[in-house]
């Protein structure tokens, strides 16, 4: 679950502490990222200066890095962060149906977050599970073969 950034000192204390306790070499960059994501739900523009000063490494490295991977996020999102399998085996499987009622549901559109900010809602173009499509994420929990009807009861888990 994110927080909400409470001040610039904030994220430098928390970024300082990351880095302290994880080291300063490039190949923790990831994992650095990874944590500030999972406490704040997202990295700051603050974060990325930080860690560019703490690590040495150029801000816009950070930033390629922190956008390049889906996982990762440098604006804010929903509490819950559903991944949608967009690809043909999901799609042939009923993904379509799957997806029509997911955004019925949330009355969300691809990549919008709930006014809420319950909900992050994305497409991907691949899981890795296409054994059991249609297949969505929501966090860390993978659900397949999933129709219409059990949209709404996974959506209520997350209440």
């Amino acid at each position: 679950m994110s927080v909400e950034i409470e001040d610039t000192q904030d994220i430098q204390n928390y970024v300082r502490m990351l880095v302290k306790e994880q080291g300063h070499e490039k190949a923790e960059l990831i994992p650095i990222l990874h944590e500030i994501n999972g406490k704040y739900g997202y990295i700051s523009d603050d974060a990325i200066k930080e860690l560019s000063k703490q690590m040495s490494i150029p801000s816009s490295h950070i930033y390629s890095v922190a956008t390049f991977y889906r996982m990762l996020s440098t604006e804010p999102r929903g509490r819950h962060v559903i991944q949608f399998c967009e690809s043909a085996p999901c799609h042939v499987a009923g993904g379509r149906l799957v997806w029509q009622k997911l955004t019925e549901e949330l009355g969300l559109k691809k990549g919008e977050t709930s006014e809420d900010n319950k909900w992050k809602l994305l497409t991907t173009s691949c899981l890795g599970v296409c054994g059991v499509g249609p297949v969505m994420v929501i966090d860390n929990d993978i659900y397949g073969n999933v129709t219409p009807e059990q949209v709404p009861g996974i959506l209520s888990n997350y209440e």
